[in-house]
């Protein structure tokens, strides 16, 4: 890779120098057929990232156009859902449903800890809920969601569920044709960004729904969107020389490169790949006395939270880490200077994240806080080589 600093953020995400260059490319028009064609090649294989029957959307914009997208499409103002939320992410669809006159309840976890479905369970026994919102994998907190346990009871209430993918895509299982426990148990909208696992620069949304979630948008007589009404998608989405709001162009070309890299490689490879990664980075900075937030048996595996040991000051730390060329984030909320989060997906690569552990570990011996950098890189390759 071509990039000057190893950005572990948990998004944006290092970009492949293939990535860079389709990005590059002459920018055409948008009806220009060259440009159709890389179009609709893009939109067909998200549709098998997906394995969706119904209809996908690759669009201009954030991840939080796709939750706007998921969400006024499905839900009719006045109907009520349920927010089940791991941190502050999983938070953003309660202004954002009631931005929109949507009824919202919801099940908040302690930051680390994930949603108890027997609560799931309870709550929509005790109401009507017209959808679920679940955040695959948090990006403030590094916890992942349940889907094993929640799916099935939220599909026995008749709910449908909405899932935020945009930290989990690409990197951990999200397979709409797949059934959690019975015919019917499947997931009905999924949305994500360009940014993260998927490796391709800011600025596309994407979003799949299922034949439940089209249905559920024919039953809305008006939406309260424009851009985001997905009936004025849906014909680009079949025919993208058909205009409705001009396509980044240069970021489908990005985009298109991406997800052909995404399957040549396989997804299930990366999901093997992404959750050794995240084990050996959060084993191997445990040997520096850091501890991460969520504990293995809910950590993402695409990024992770990391408290600091007593003593080290954040602001000073993520200075020193990054004058070495390798930028990780801040915590947010109430673990701000408590914590720092890093990111481990999308086209990291073992030699990358190995060389951060010991940048961090040099990084933390600069400042005071004597580590063994030998022994944490030893504990990440270890690790590394027992998961893959």
């Amino acid at each position: 890779m071509r990039n000057e600093e190893m950005l572990l953020i948990p998004g944006p995400t290092p970009v492949v120098d293939s990535i860079y260059d389709a990005m590059a490319s002459e920018t055409r028009g948008h009806t220009d057929p060259r440009f159709v064609a890389i179009y609709k090649n893009a939109i067909d294989q998200t549709r098998k990232l997906f394995h969706t029957d119904g209809e996908v959307f690759v669009v201009a914009g954030s991840g939080t156009i796709g939750m706007e997208m998921a969400l006024v499409n499905t839900v009719a103002a006045g109907e009520k859902i349920l927010v089940v939320s791991q941190g502050y992410f999983g938070d953003r669809f309660i202004t954002l449903g009631q931005a929109f006159g949507i009824e919202v309840d919801v099940l908040q976890s302690e930051w680390g800890k994930q949603v108890d479905p027997q609560e799931v369970e309870a709550k929509l026994g005790s109401g009507t809920y017209k959808a679920v919102t679940i955040t695959h994998a948090d990006t403030s907190t590094g916890v992942a969601a349940n889907l094993d346990a929640l799916v099935p009871i939220v599909k026995k209430h008749g709910a449908l569920i909405i899932l935020d993918g945009v930290c989990a895509t690409a990197a951990m299982e999200e397979d709409m044709s797949k059934t959690y426990g019975g015919p019917d148990n499947t997931i009905d909208v999924i949305l994500t960004g360009s940014q993260k696992a998927l490796g391709v620069p800011p600025g596309l949304a994407i979003v799949a729904f299922n034949q439940s979630a089209l249905a559920a948008r024919k039953q809305i007589e008006r939406v309260p969107a424009y851009y985001c009404d997905i009936y004025n998608w849906i014909p680009i989405m079949n025919d993208p020389s058909k205009y409705f709001a001009t396509p980044p162009v240069n970021l489908i070309y990005a985009y298109n490169e991406g997800i052909e890299l995404v399957l040549m490689e396989g997804v299930e490879k990366r999901i093997v790949r992404h959750t050794a990664f995240g084990k050996a980075v959060r084993a191997a900075l445990g040997e520096y006395g850091m501890t991460a937030l969520a504990g293995e048996d809910v950590a993402a595996s695409t990024l992770s939270c990391i408290l600091y040991p007593d003593g080290v000051d954040d602001s000073t730390f993520r200075a020193a880490l990054g004058a070495k060329g390798v930028v990780v984030a801040g915590a947010l909320a109430h673990l701000a200077g408590k914590a720092f989060r890093i990111g481990h997906m999308g086209n990291t690569t073992e030699q990358m994240l190995a060389k951060a552990v010991e940048l961090i570990g040099e990084t933390l011996n600069d400042i005071g806080h004597t580590v063994d950098t030998a022994k944490a890189v030893e504990r990440f390759k270890v690790e590394v080589a027992t998961a893959v």
